[in-house]
């Protein structure tokens, strides 16, 4: 009688303040992510705790951190609140222009810089009242517990061997060719694979220790090292840099030519045959037959053969 009674406490809403609170670890960050004021995401997390005879969030030095049963609480909380938005989104079906659904992608930031604007422009021009949220894609996440926790609805990102235990979409491959300044000497004299692995090259941040992108996995698995002089975290960034010195950018063509008419910039074909770039969107089995995250999906893909077929043809 007296769960029946707690039960009946404790609504859908309250669930994903708990979530988003253990999540987030800060309670402003939580009021931000909800829409909601401040003192009343304290107000609930006060009922909560007492609710649950537990502090739930506790203080270590400058931060918040959740104690040992918070943390047991943050994935049946995410399933509940999954289960929820399945439950009444595919009984009465996926309608985009009465939706309020939000959705959750991660990406890589080496695509296309106009794939992620342009999927927001498309979501929100054909879903009005649907949220959504962009998460970075990194080797510091863990994309297949966000995945299977429903803190993302997809994950976009490119993979030279994606893993084979969530569903997969293909949305496009890419030539790998090299971004240099346009007085780079290469333009002028071209270059051979010694002279290109010589060269000056820039590359992303390591993730973590060791960690390598698929252009040096695939250098590294022929014997060949290239000379990383700079790196940096925003890749976006980057075409920048190279336009103002004598550094090479290696990725896929695509992304290149994004940069090539707004800076002095020219795209080479590299002395390496690099295997195409491949790009592929994953989704759980949890969502695998959701309408909404159905819809979502065909967006991405939409945006993806929108970009492809728009691309510039080949140049040297």
């Amino acid at each position: 009688m007296r769960d029946h009674a707690l039960f009946d406490k404790i609504d859908l809403h309250l669930i994903r303040v708990l979530h988003t609170v253990l999540t987030e670890r800060s309670v402003s960050k939580a009021a931000i992510r909800l829409g909601m004021h401040q003192p009343a995401v304290s107000a609930s997390l006060k009922r909560l705790r007492d609710f649950s005879g537990d502090s739930l969030l506790v203080r270590s030095g400058a931060s918040m951190v959740p104690t040992e049963a918070a943390l047991r609480m943050v994935e049946p909380a995410a399933s509940i609140l999954r289960a929820a938005e399945m439950l009444f989104s595919d009984a009465r079906g996926f309608e985009p222009a009465t939706a309020t659904n939000t959705f959750r992608v991660a990406a890589s930031d080496y695509l296309d810089p106009l794939f992620l604007p342009q999927l927001v422009a498309q979501i929100k021009s054909q879903a009005p009242m649907c949220h959504i949220e962009i998460h970075p894609l990194s080797g510091a996440s863990d994309y297949r517990s966000q995945l299977a926790q429903g803190d993302v609805d997809v994950v976009i990102g490119n993979w030279a061997t994606p893993p084979d235990d969530l569903h997969l979409g293909r949305l496009f491959g890419d030539e790998v060719v090299s971004l240099v300044a346009s007085n780079h000497p290469a333009v002028r004299r071209g270059w051979d694979r010694d002279a290109w692995l010589a060269a000056d090259h820039i590359a992303p941040t390591a993730t973590h220790p060791g960690a390598k992108g698929v252009i040096d996995d695939y250098l590294a698995s022929q014997g060949w090292v290239r000379n990383i002089t700079a790196r940096c975290p925003h890749f976006g960034l980057i075409p920048a840099m190279v336009a103002s010195t004598l550094l090479v950018l290696t990725t896929g063509r695509q992304y290149c030519e994004r940069y090539v008419d707004s800076l002095p910039l020219k795209i080479l074909a590299s002395p390496i045959e690099f295997p195409r770039m491949m790009y592929y969107q994953l989704w759980h089995e949890r969502t695998h037959t959701s309408a909404a995250n159905r819809w979502l999906r065909e967006r991405v893909k939409s945006v993806a053969a929108t970009l492809k077929k728009n691309e510039k043809p080949n140049a040297p």
